[in-house]
């Protein structure tokens, strides 16, 4: 099923958005973290965050065998709490991801909600990290989780946004397809290793913002050092130049990026790659 395609907004004037990447100690305690979550949300709304991203499996260690034990439906007990915090402090809450179960299958799922608290965008991981790195990391998501099978973008009033979780980021046809659909900000809810996060973290954020010219953002948990898997950490947003304009190390806190969209508009327009394509030679088609 193809993404909805919205209109583009006139983003050549100035709007500048401040956004809140919450980088979070994630536990093994649920409650925990779901209460850190909701802190995080409300501390990032009083410093002027319109938008807040908490990054994959905030509410629940990171490992295929804690999906299954960690797993709810949606709506449940994360995103009801997810849906209370946005409503309450009045910003969209991108909710990183939790493991859902629906029916008999487990997905790693993105929710996001309104300032009213509406539910209006869910986005099941698409790409599942299946990788094999003899003498470092092996995993494989699809071991326990199915895949989704739809890109997701929502609309807000500062530009239209594209979600991807973590191994998401690594196809740049997604990227495309979310630029060509209008799409002025990518968010992708991520959690890197140690192998991969040093490598590519902000290598693959740099490529798709100056790829599709656009805003990319991602939030990681923070390094656990007890846990059996370590995150890179290093949430970031990274603007459409190419420029990483906001970034962290790998201790729990929150990023902020203020997003001035006209800096879309102005790359387009000074380097207009959309025009030149080669559409008699390749074009992205969506099934």
């Amino acid at each position: 099923m193809p993404a909805r395609s919205f209109p583009p907004l006139d983003l050549r004037s100035a709007i500048v958005v401040r956004i809140a990447l919450a980088q979070l100690q994630v536990t093994s305690n649920k409650q925990q973290n779901i209460e850190g979550a909701v802190r995080a949300i409300a501390e990032a709304a009083k410093a002027g965050a319109r938008l807040v991203t908490l990054p994959e499996c905030f509410n629940c260690p990171y490992g295929t065998k804690y999906f299954g034990t960690y797993a709810e439906p949606i709506p449940g007990e994360s995103t009801a709490a997810l849906s209370r915090a946005a409503k309450e402090n009045g910003v969209y809450v991108v909710g990183g991801s939790i493991p859902e179960r629906a029916a008999d299958k487990l997905y790693n799922t993105c929710t996001v909600f309104n300032p009213d608290g509406d539910l209006i965008a869910t986005h099941r991981k698409i790409h599942l990290f299946d990788i094999d790195i003899p003498g470092k990391i092996t995993f494989k998501e699809s071991e326990t989780l199915s895949p989704g099978d739809a890109p997701t973008m929502f609309k807000t009033d500062f530009g239209h946004v594209g979600v991807g979780i973590c191994y998401d980021m690594r196809f740049p046809e997604l990227a495309q397809l979310y630029a060509e659909q209008g799409c002025s900000l990518l968010l992708y809810p991520g959690a890197f290793n140690m192998t991969t996060g040093p490598a590519h973290w902000e290598l693959l954020q740099r490529g798709r913002a100056l790829d599709n010219q656009l805003f990319v953002a991602t939030a990681s948990p923070a390094r656990n050092a007890s846990a059996d898997y370590q995150a890179w950490g290093h949430s970031s947003c990274v603007d459409p130049w190419g420029t990483v304009i906001a970034t962290t190390d790998e201790q729990p806190g929150l990023v902020y990026a203020d997003l001035d969209m006209s800096k879309v508009s102005e790359v387009r327009h000074n380097i207009p790659i959309r025009e030149q394509k080669r559409h008699d030679l390749y074009r992205l088609v969506v099934p």
